[in-house]
Formats: C-alpha cells, sequence, structure tokens
C-alpha cells in the first residue's frame, strides 16, 4: 500500500462477513485494512492502536453493540470515521447509528465500487447513506407532523392491543361502545390507517403507544 491510502478497520462479530468485506477491498489501492474486530470492545482497542481513517462496523454485535461502538469512538476518537455496514435498514436502527454520530450507513448489498467510494467519501467528512436508506429518511421528513394521542385514545388502543372487541374495550374504561367507535375512527384519521391492527403496528413503530 502507499503512504496515501486511507487506513480502515473493518468490525463485524460474523467471521465469513467480515472476510468477505476484507476481500472486497483487498484490491483498492487507495484502502489499506489495518485492523478486524468481532465485537465493538475489541473494535476500540484497534481504534487507539492503529488510529485508522475510517472504521466499517456492523450493528447487531456481543459485548459492545455498533450504536455504543461508534459513540464511544465519535467521542474518544473523532478523527476516525465511522460507517455502519450491515443488513438493517429500518428506520430506529438508522436514527440511533446517526445520534450516536456514524457518518454514513450503508447496506450489506452495497457493491465493491460503493464501498469504496464511501470510505472516501466518509475520510472527507461527506455523509454517506445507501440509496434505500436515503429513500426511507427522505419519506420520513415528508410526513406531516406527528399528531400525540389522547389518553383515552391511549387507552383504546392499549385495550385493542390486548385483543378487546369494541364491547370489552367499553366495559373496561366504563365507555359506551359508541364511544369506543368513536375513539377508534379519530384514531384510524389520525395515523392513517384502516383497521384496529394496523392502528396499534403504526402507533407503536411511532412511539405513540408503548406496550410491556
Amino acid at each position: 500500500m502507499t503512504g496515501g491510502a486511507l487506513r480502515v478497520i473493518v468490525v463485524d462479530d460474523h467471521t465469513v462477513m467480515r472476510a468477505g468485506v476484507v476481500a472486497l477491498l483487498a484490491s483498492e489501492t487507495g484502502i489499506e485494512i489495518v485492523g478486524e474486530a468481532g465485537d465493538g470492545r475489541a473494535a476500540l482497542g484497534l481504534v487507539e492502536r492503529h488510529d485508522p481513517d475510517v472504521a466499517l462496523v456492523d450493528l447487531r454485535m456481543p459485548v459492545l453493540d455498533g450504536v455504543a461502538t461508534t459513540a464511544e469512538i465519535v467521542r474518544r476518537f473523532p478523527r476516525t470515521r465511522v460507517l455502519i455496514l450491515t443488513t438493517y435498514d429500518t428506520d430506529a436502527e438508522i436514527e440511533r447509528a446517526v445520534e450516536a454520530g456514524a457518518i454514513g450507513y450503508l447496506l450489506k448489498d452495497t457493491t465493491r465500487e460503493q464501498l469504496a467510494d464511501a470510505i472516501h467519501a466518509a475520510a472527507r467528512g461527506e455523509t454517506v447513506l445507501a440509496p434505500r436508506v436515503a429513500e426511507r429518511l427522505v419519506a420520513r421528513m415528508r410526513q406531516p407532523a406527528q399528531i400525540p394521542l389522547t389518553a383515552r385514545e391511549a387507552d383504546v388502543l392499549n385495550a385493542v392491543a390486548d385483543g378487546l372487541t369494541n364491547a370489552e374495550i367499553g366495559r373496561r374504561l366504563v365507555i359506551a361502545e359508541a364511544t369506543v367507535k368513536t375513539h377508534l375512527l379519530r384514531l384510524f384519521a389520525k395515523l392513517d390507517v384502516n383497521d384496529r391492527t394496523r392502528a396499534v403496528v403504526v402507533a407503536m413503530e411511532r412511539g405513540l403507544l408503548h406496550r410491556p
């Protein structure tokens, strides 16, 4: 490798996947893999020893997961850029990684060229997102402002989640069955859904309903 090559570590608890990423980047003359780790704690040791330009980090790992690892690298070794490389593309996973300080979020179906370009971009301090991840974030930003549920609507939705019928919900909350139906209609409108099951799912996805 040339002296100007970017120093990179690969952090993934799956040995085959980690080896695959290393092999994928082996022919990239501008990138040098200086270390590999199978968990977040080991990754921190690698960053301390090798001072890499970029850390490729998986999300789901033992000992210390990708989000916690990212937060520690950003706090203790701010020169190293963290690029998440994972199979998970849910809103919650993306948000947690970005909030922890990751400069980019890639999926494991990324091509060699895309991965190499992303590493160079991350090293320059540029945000890098997989196309599917970018689409999800844009769609989320375009959603109308979230309308909170009233306490009674939350009670009704919790009862729905418990599998109760409208009549049973009425008895539990000491309200008329017709009132239960009214609350459900309002919930459907707020959540932009058209059935009870979907209302519960969407409310939980948006953090409006918390279940034990």
